[in-house]
């Protein structure tokens, strides 16, 4: 029997990144999650990268370490407020201070290194364009501009013995259409972490950007949020 196809799945340990996951093992690839500790200050998704992997039986999990809190300039790395209740119509218009300089570039780096090591073809990120807080590397020219580097900057591309695809299968998808497709694959959103400034039990702030996001998509797919329940019986 031919062996599965290996990818490199970059897993934050939010929904859409442990459905992308899940995307990747449906169409029959041996899944090998990354997850970057970045300084990010919602560190409990780390945590929550580590039940996905698990669960979703990746075959091989690294936790690397990259800290970009040590340049800053981001709510998620550094002593900046992270805003809080913005209206949903404002939020994707403007770059956020939430946006983690450079973050998606370091992070597919870092997978495309790993990818090369395990001769894997193709890597896979949850990034959407469609309802999601504006960040410039998340929209599908970004995408396109990542393989075609990763292509010219690999003894893999250069040699000619395999090419790299860059995966990102709900680019175009809504937040409703990516809870939906998570429960159709067995994802179950109380493994997922998403706030960007949870309490000090782990639990989501309910107004953050990410929340916002998240409990449009729960509601609009007309699916309760575990994650939504668990704040509000505290």
């Amino acid at each position: 029997m031919k062996p599965a196809p290996k990818a490199v799945c970059l897993l934050s340990g939010g929904l859409d990144s442990s459905t992308c996951l899940a995307v990747a093992r449906r169409e029959g690839f041996e899944c090998y999650a990354l997850t970057l500790d970045y300084g990010q200050r919602h560190r409990q998704e780390i945590e929550a990268a580590r039940r996905v992997a698990a669960a979703l039986g990746a075959a091989g999990h690294l936790v690397v370490r990259v800290d970009l809190a040590a340049f800053g300039g981001s709510a998620l790395t550094a002593d900046i407020a992270v805003p809080k209740n913005r209206p949903r119509a404002e939020i994707g218009r403007t770059i956020p201070v939430t946006y983690v300089p450079a973050r998606n570039t370091v992070f597919l780096a870092c997978a495309l290194a790993w990818a090369e090591t395990l001769s894997a073809s193709d890597i896979f990120i949850g990034v959407n364009a469609l309802d999601y807080s504006g960040y410039p590397d998340c929209r599908p020219e970004y995408i396109r501009a990542f393989e075609h580097l990763a292509n010219l900057g690999t003894k893999a591309g250069v040699e000619g013995g395999m090419r790299i695809h860059i995966r990102a299968p709900l680019l175009a998808m809504s937040k409703a259409e990516i809870v939906k497709l998570a429960l159709e694959l067995g994802v179950d959103p109380a493994w997922t972490h998403s706030c960007y400034d949870p309490d000090p039990q782990g639990r989501p702030c309910g107004a953050c950007e990410a929340c916002l996001l998240r409990r449009k998509g729960f509601e609009e797919a007309g699916v309760p949020d575990p994650l939504e329940a668990r704040r509000e019986s505290s």
